[in-house]
């Protein structure tokens, strides 16, 4: 291709509103343009590589044995309200009505409308197991959208539902996509990690989220130093410790802390350390009429050591839902407004409601907590001694942290971010149950089919690769996923016909030996030259000269190469072939 042909649509500005650095390449690159908020125009060079991770996803699905299907973005709502999604979902449904006022919405994702499709279709266990797949645009009303096509309203997604008699079926289709998953993202040539995750509002009991990694992603995963454990950081269990508390050593003491509120004020104040200080956090469970007056809130106090963080995710698999109380309803429960609160109970006052406890408080001793009374805060506060610590209210509730013991007992803990790109999920009869998708079974009777469902961020693919790969020039591509392999980049190519035969035959052997070459023959300096082309992340750059034409060579430099070097016109196909491969 040439830039006659394909204009390039580069930019020098930064957008205001880009904070990340893949949306300001992307708008900068040419690769997007912004026609609303989360809403963007795909212009060819950007096109170019989200048709390539779309063709490497599509090779590798077919490849699994998954059946391509394209099902509608238009979804009508009693599918919806079958699974009482319609009511659950909330506001990032895109919901509409048509002119005879029947509702409908743009589908986020194709749970439901896969269902109905294999109730319809499928009818003998005989059919399955079964895959069906599709590429296609997705639609979430974001309150907020941002980073570009990080997270847009409307997304370009490969989600995959497959279909089995039974778990044990399931269970080796999920180990193909898995692999398939792996396949996937080795082939877009991106540093990546599996991790276990939680299943989120798609369901279902197992789950594992594919990240890219990046220093810059929104999510935090763990992995072993010593094996191949790794789990979102919302997934990952801390392990109990071995109960080894040491024995008291100091007199309980009320210790005013005047306007010191927050576990770091306390321990500077009290010079403490943060390990030694006691977290308490008030919820509350609202009741679900609030029109009902015999209806009372429900209050948990829960406890974590104060370098520790709570995992919400993990606490709401033990209570349900929650919010963070108000500081009039932690005064309606404790009697003292936040910041002072702790399990050292006052006798006119007990905490009514329950105590949830992180397994690391346990081995706490002298420590210390709030004292229910504002400006205020206990010293060499011990469990049994001066409040109570019972077993049943010790459970896994905090965020695994760096240098923790791995979950699986090898090794110790790192912390590193990613970008979620990919999940797969073991749903289950979820979908399948409440929809009525059964099959006639080997003895004649109705069964209910048991589903998984796969997912792949298409369009996220091209942000994440960027957020991967760039420096201060601009993208830097993996090999497979650049819009172009090579860029020719002549010097001064109009003034020497003899430079403009070379460049044409160069293209010419470069094209027909299957590389996608993007051939610069606009009429500017070599130096915007380069720029651009370093900007758009071309991985190999050919400069063709006359200097070089009287030494038969032409100048090579990779995209991350310090140094160019010189390769001779009968070496180069050869050469670039070698570095593609």
């Amino acid at each position: 291709m040439r830039t006659s042909q394909f204009p390039l649509s580069t930019v020098k500005e930064i957008p205001a509103d880009a904070e990340i650095a893949s949306h300001q390449l992307m708008i900068r690159a040419g690769l997007i343009r912004k026609l609303a908020a989360g809403v963007y125009t795909w212009l060819p060079l950007g096109l170019r590589v989200l048709r390539k991770v779309e063709h490497i996803v599509r090779e590798e699905m077919n490849k699994a044995g998954a059946l391509e299907v394209l099902m509608p973005a238009l979804q009508p709502a009693e599918l919806w309200q079958e699974t009482g999604r319609w009511e659950k979902y909330g506001p990032e449904l895109a919901r509409m009505k048509d002119r005879h006022e029947r509702d409908f919405c743009l589908g986020p994702t194709h749970e439901e409308i896969i269902t109905d499709l294999a109730r319809n279709e499928l009818r003998s266990y005989k059919q399955l197991p079964i895959t069906y797949y599709q590429i296609q645009t997705k639609f979430r009303d974001e309150i907020r959208p941002r980073f570009g096509v990080m997270r847009s309203r409307e997304f370009v997604m490969k989600d995959a539902y497959s279909f089995h008699l039974d778990q044990e079926s399931l269970q080796a289709t999920y180990d193909v996509m898995y692999q398939t998953y792996t396949n996937i993202f080795n082939r877009f040539g991106l540093k990546f990690r599996a991790v276990m995750a939680d299943s989120g509002s798609i369901g279902g009991a197992v789950s594992h989220e594919f990240h890219v990694l990046a220093a810059s992603g929104e999510d935090a995963i763990a992995f072993s130093d010593a094996s191949d454990y790794a789990a979102n950081i919302e997934k990952a269990e801390v392990r109990r410790p071995p109960l080894n508390r040491p024995a008291p050593s100091r007199n309980l003491e009320k210790t005013p802390t005047p306007g010191k509120k927050t576990i770091a004020e306390v321990c500077e104040f009290l010079g403490a350390s943060a390990s030694n200080v006691l977290k308490t956090l008030i919820l509350v469970q609202r009741p679900a009429d609030p029109q009902n007056s015999a209806a009372r809130n429900v209050y948990y106090m829960v406890l974590l050591r104060g370098d520790h963080e709570l995992n919400e995710i993990k606490l709401s698999k033990i209570i349900g839902n929650f919010d963070f109380a108000k500081d009039d309803e932690v005064e309606e429960a404790l009697g003292c407004r936040p910041g002072y609160i702790g399990p050292v109970c006052q006798e006119h006052r007990p905490f009514l409601g329950r105590i949830i406890a992180d397994y690391a408080v346990e081995n706490m001793s002298d420590f210390v907590c709030g004292a229910n009374e504002a400006g205020h805060h206990y010293t060499g506060v011990n469990w049994e001694r001066d409040c109570s610590l019972m077993n049943e209210w010790l459970h896994d509730i905090r965020q695994i942290g760096e240098g923790d013991p791995s979950p699986d007992g090898n090794g110790n803990i790192t912390i590193a971010r990613g970008i979620e790109v990919g999940h797969i999920f073991q749903l289950g009869t979820k979908y399948s149950e409440a929809m009525n998708a059964a099959i006639v079974n080997e003895a004649g009777k109705n069964q209910i089919m048991v589903m998984g469902c796969y997912g792949i961020g298409i369009s996220r693919v091209v942000a994440a690769a960027i957020e991967q790969g760039h420096d201060e020039c601009g993208i830097i591509w993996p090999n497979e996923l650049a819009p172009f392999q090579v860029a020719i980049c002549p010097m001064n190519m109009y003034k020497s016909d003899r430079l403009v035969d070379t460049v044409e035959k160069v293209y010419r052997e470069l094209t027909e030996a299957g590389i996608e070459v993007l051939l610069d023959d606009r009429k500017v300096r070599a130096g915007f030259m380069f720029s651009d082309m370093e900007l758009i992340g071309i991985p190999h750059r050919i400069v063709i000269g006359d200097r070089g034409l009287d030494s038969g060579t032409v100048e090579y430099q990779g995209r991350t190469d310090r140094d160019s070097q010189e390769v001779p016109f009968s070496e180069l196909v050869g050469f670039i072939k070698a570095r593609l491969a």
